[in-house]
């Protein structure tokens, strides 16, 4: 999909060794155009003492005076209302992350990946300065594509919202559908509670049951059901008793969970024991494409990261 419409990609971490092996795979394999950021001799040195060759990708020097001060200027025009200051301006744009992201906004890439070495936030900070979300979309959100055997799942918010309110909630629903939709796969949403359909009761069991309403008034065609536990919306045999009339019980393929707390946990849970392989966080609602690494990413998961990213930034 990714190879279908070439996309350029900027890795703001070129001196990581994971990035520059990622970055050979990923040209070689011709799915993306790459563009690392870093000096020149120095990553072409250390390239070479790793056996990589990066001559398929483009360096770009973050200390280039020419974008810097392009970059910095149009920061400072997009901040002025926060009293940013072009000296301010040009400080933050020696931050990898802010340049990568000034990158994007220019049209200079068409999306980013870092978070190797970098921490989520500082990843992610930029781009809900300047690049902004979605018109319609209030809240940025962090799915996983859970892939075990020939079974592709996605788990959302794994990632970026510690405590989110039916409202937002049902947003990430929303953006975590059209992520399964951009990648080929056809949303049955469940919307994930310790109680499926009215066996329990309880506050969380309520906002269960009102994310699924208004995610229900929101998108009408879109298959959702909820409150529902994990076994019900996964497991065929276990739906037959629980909810045997739903069309998405047993049948779930995009599972929201009702907090970063357990969301987060059962993606490491279910990917530590079960062998799967998680791929993301795939950031959902920004503008333009911007993925998080973890910062224990290996390179195998980067160069997935660069091919979705690349995926988002064919519109």
């Amino acid at each position: 999909m990714a190879a279908a419409r070439i996309r350029t990609i900027v890795l703001p971490e070129g001196h990581e060794d994971r990035i520059l092996r990622a970055a050979c795979e990923a040209t070689a394999a011709g799915f993306a155009d790459v563009v690392l950021l870093g000096k020149a001799d120095q990553l072409n040195a250390r390239a070479a003492e790793l056996g990589l060759d990066v001559s398929g990708a483009k360096i770009v020097d973050p200390a280039d005076p020419r974008l810097v001060e392009g970059f910095a200027s149009e920061y400072a025009t997009l901040r002025a209302a926060k009293g940013v200051t072009i000296e301010q301006a040009r400080a933050k744009m020696a931050d990898g992350s802010y340049f990568g992201t000034m990158m994007v906004k220019m049209g200079l890439a068409d999306g980013m990946v870092s978070g190797s070495v970098n921490t989520t936030a500082n990843t992610i900070r930029p781009s809900l300065e300047f690049i902004k979300t979605k018109p319609g979309v209030s809240t940025v959100s962090g799915s996983f594509f859970m892939v075990l055997g020939e079974r592709v799942d996605l788990y959302a918010d794994c990632a970026v919202n510690p405590n989110p309110n039916p409202e937002q909630l049902a947003g990430i629903a929303l953006s975590t559908a059209e992520t399964a939709v951009k990648f080929g796969i056809e949303p049955r949403v469940a919307i994930l509670s310790y109680s499926t359909g009215d066996s329990g009761a309880g506050p969380d069991v309520d906002t269960a049951r009102d994310v699924t309403s208004l995610v229900r008034q929101l998108a009408p065609t879109l298959a959702v059901e909820g409150p529902i536990q994990f076994d019900a919306a996964f497991d065929p045999v276990v739906a037959k008793t629980k909810l045997p009339d739903s069309p998405v019980a047993g049948r779930a393929n995009v599972f929201i969970f009702p907090d970063l707390n357990a969301g987060n946990i059962a993606y490491k849970a279910v990917q530590r024991t079960s062998g799967a392989v998680a791929v993301g966080p795939v950031l959902q609602g920004l503008n333009k494409p911007v993925n998080d690494l973890s910062r224990g990413a290996l390179v195998r998961d980067i160069v997935n990261t660069i091919a979705i990213t690349a995926i988002q930034a064919q519109g």
